[in-house]
C-alpha cells in the first residue's frame, strides 16, 4: 500500500485501506515544490550581466498563462534571450533573477495579458498555469520555477507604490526588492500563508464546496492565517467558522507554493470534536461528512455520482488521499 511522505502524518493501523477500495497507485508528486534552483541571493544585486551568459532563459508569464514553444510533441517554457527580445521586447528589458538552474540563469518576465493573441500568432502556445499543472504536461522543476516567478510578478503588480508615504517605488536587487526613493523604504516580496485542513473524526472526514468549484468537485476548507495566530488556531478558528466544526488535536502535514497569487498552503489534519454542520455561506457552498470509502471513490475518479477531489498536483488531494489510507491527526 501507498505510504504518505516520512514524517508528514500518523497511521492509525485500524483505519487501513480495506480490499475493496480501488486501487489508487502510487503516491502522486505534489505540485510546486520540486525546485531546481539555487536562488543565488548573492547575485541579486548585479545580476543584469547574467542576461548574456549563453545559457540564460527565461520564462514568459501572461497573467495567469504560460508561454510555451512546441517542442516535438511536447512544449517548452524557457525562451532564450534574444527569441523573448525579439516576441515582447518590453517585457525581456527588466526581467527578474529565479537563481540558477544546474550553472544556468533562470529568469521570468511579464507579459501583457493582451498580447496573448499576438503570441499565438507567432505561433506559440499560452495556456493557463492551473491547467498545465494538472495535466502533468511540464516536468516537476519548471513547475516550481514558474510558480517563484508568477509570485513574485504578482507582488510588483500589487505594490508599484511605496506603503509607508505613497511615492511610486522602483525595482532593485533583480525583482527581490522595492526601493522608495522618496523615504528610503524598502519592501520585500510576501507570502500568504494559508492553512487547508481536513477535519476527521472516526472514519469519516469533512469537505466542502465554494461555488467556483467545477461542477462534482469537493475539497478540504482552508483560510488565511491572521496576524497573531498559531497554525492550530488558524485551523480551529477556519473550521468552525466556515462549518460550526469545534477541533481538538491539530497535526501539521506538509505545505506547497500556491502562486494564484502568491500564497503558502501549509496542510493539517485535524481531529473534529462534533459533527453537526452550520456553514458560512458567503465562504462556502456545501459542507458534508464522507465516509473514507466513498473518498477512495473520489480520488480514483469512479464515484457513482462524479464525486471528485482536487487533482494531484494541489495539497488537498494529497490530505485527502492520507486519510484513505489511515492518517489521522
Amino acid at each position: 500500500m501507498a505510504q504518505p511522505p516520512a514524517s508528514s502524518v500518523t497511521v492509525c493501523p485500524s483505519a487501513m485501506s480495506a480490499p475493496s477500495r480501488p486501487d489508487l497507485g502510487p503516491w502522486p508528486a505534489l505540485g510546486y515544490v520540486a525546485s531546481p534552483l539555487d536562488r543565488a541571493a548573492h547575485l541579486r544585486a548585479e545580476a543584469e550581466p547574467l542576461l548574456a551568459a549563453p545559457a540564460a532563459r527565461l520564462y514568459l508569464l501572461a497573467g495567469e498563462g504560460v508561454a510555451l514553444r512546441p517542442l516535438g510533441g511536447g512544449a517548452e517554457p524557457l525562451f532564450p534571450l534574444d527569441e523573448a527580445r525579439a516576441l515582447v521586447p518590453e517585457a525581456v528589458a527588466a526581467p527578474l533573477f529565479l537563481g540558477l538552474a544546474d550553472g544556468a540563469p533562470r529568469f521570468a518576465a511579464a507579459v501583457d495579458p493582451a498580447r496573448r493573441e499576438m503570441l499565438q500568432a507567432a505561433g506559440l502556445l499560452v495556456e493557463d498555469l492551473r491547467g498545465l499543472a494538472a495535466s502533468g504536461r511540464l516536468p516537476a522543476d519548471h513547475l516550481s520555477a514558474i510558480a517563484c516567478g508568477k509570485a513574485l510578478l504578482a507582488w510588483h503588480r500589487r505594490h508599484g507604490f511605496c506603503a509607508n508615504c505613497g511615492a511610486p517605488s522602483r525595482i532593485v536587487q533583480a525583482g527581490w526588492r522595492r526601493d522608495c526613493p522618496g523615504c528610503g523604504a524598502q519592501h520585500f516580496p510576501r507570502t500568504d500563508p494559508v492553512v487547508i485542513m481536513l477535519a476527521a473524526t472516526g472514519e469519516r472526514c469533512l469537505m466542502g464546496r465554494q461555488p467556483h468549484f467545477a461542477p462534482g468537485m469537493w475539497s478540504c476548507l482552508a483560510g488565511f492565517v491572521e496576524p497573531g495566530e498559531t497554525l492550530e488556531d488558524a485551523v480551529r478558528r477556519e473550521l468552525h467558522e466556515e462549518a460550526g466544526i469545534r477541533t481538538g488535536r491539530v497535526r501539521y502535514t506538509s505545505c506547497q507554493p500556491w502562486p494564484f497569487p502568491m500564497s503558502l498552503m501549509i496542510g493539517c489534519q485535524a481531529e473534529a470534536l462534533d459533527t453537526d454542520i452550520v456553514i458560512d455561506a458567503t465562504e462556502l457552498e456545501a459542507a458534508r461528512w464522507f465516509p473514507a470509502e466513498e473518498v477512495a471513490l473520489m480520488l480514483a475518479r469512479t464515484h457513482p455520482d462524479g464525486l471528485f477531489v482536487p487533482p494531484p498536483v494541489a495539497i488537498a488531494h494529497h490530505l485527502v488521499r492520507a486519510f484513505v489510507e489511515g492518517a489521522r491527526a
